[in-house]
């Protein structure tokens, strides 16, 4: 849970929820330098949500943790009505820190 902590984290795992992508699409995302980003990704990465495959010099990121998605849901008690108001409270969360 400390690793999703930060807001940037979160968008990081919103972003990679919709698919595989590729580093060089992700930094464009995110109003920061190179290094702060994969800083963020490598703390994702050491607690498994998060991993990686290489093609040529393109480093690719995926989650590892799908399940990571269903969070909220869970520290709500299950109750899926709840969690899905969770899930929009962080949509928006999400919507506002990109803009």
């Amino acid at each position: 849970m400390k690793a999703l902590a930060s807001p940037v984290r979160l968008m990081i795992v919103d972003e990679l929820s919709r698919g595989e992508r590729c580093m060089c699409e992700l930094q464009p995302m995110f109003p920061m330098n190179k290094s702060t980003l994969s800083r963020h990704i490598a703390a994702l990465k050491n607690v498994g949500i998060l991993s990686e495959r290489r093609e040529g010099v393109r480093t690719y990121l995926r989650l590892a943790t799908p399940c990571i998605l269903n969070v909220f849901e869970c520290a709500m008690g299950g109750d899926s009505s709840r969690g899905e108001a969770q899930g929009r409270t962080l949509e928006r969360s999400v919507r506002s820190e990109r803009g």
